[in-house]
């Protein structure tokens, strides 16, 4: 559990499995954490549901603050992070931190990428500070035109 060490001293932030019975907070974390992006909701079902996924949530005195989904690509030797968030009133307190760590615990696979909107720059320092490596760019991924930065780590 050496990630809960990247949150902030005498939290009680605890990182957890997420299931199905998760969604509405989720719900509510995709809104919030990604206002033009936020996955629709048959999406995150299937996120809570589908098989060979990784889903951890960050919770704080018993409300979802963060959340991480992982799909494990065997057939490709490596994982992708789908979507991680925090709740912008928990930000900078190292929970994206400890939810990538988490994730990062669990795989078997050599290799976690990972796509951030070019503008989001806390994240991108984030996860260069995490070991992870640029590794191309999708023009005009998100839905209003921005570029993704795909970034990734070898395990």
């Amino acid at each position: 559990m050496a990630y809960l060490d990247a949150i902030a001293p005498g939290s009680s932030v605890s990182i957890e499995p997420a299931t199905w019975r998760d969604l509405n907070d989720l719900r509510h974390l995709e809104k919030v954490c990604f206002p033009k992006d936020a996955w629709p909701l048959l999406d995150l079902i299937g996120l809570l549901t589908w098989p060979n996924l990784i889903r951890l949530k960050a919770v704080n005195a018993g409300v979802m603050i963060g959340f991480v989904a992982c799909d494990l690509r065997p057939a490709d030797n490596l994982a992708w992070i789908a979507t991680i968030g925090v709740l912008p009133e928990h930000r900078r307190r190292g929970i994206g931190r400890a939810l990538l760590l988490a994730v990062e615990q669990q795989l078997t696979l050599p290799r976690v990428r990972l796509n951030v909107r070019v503008s989001n720059q806390a994240a991108i320092h984030l996860y260069l500070e995490l070991g992870y490596q640029r590794a191309g760019v999708w023009s005009g991924y998100y839905q209003d035109g921005e570029d993704a930065l795909v970034m990734e780590k070898q395990l």
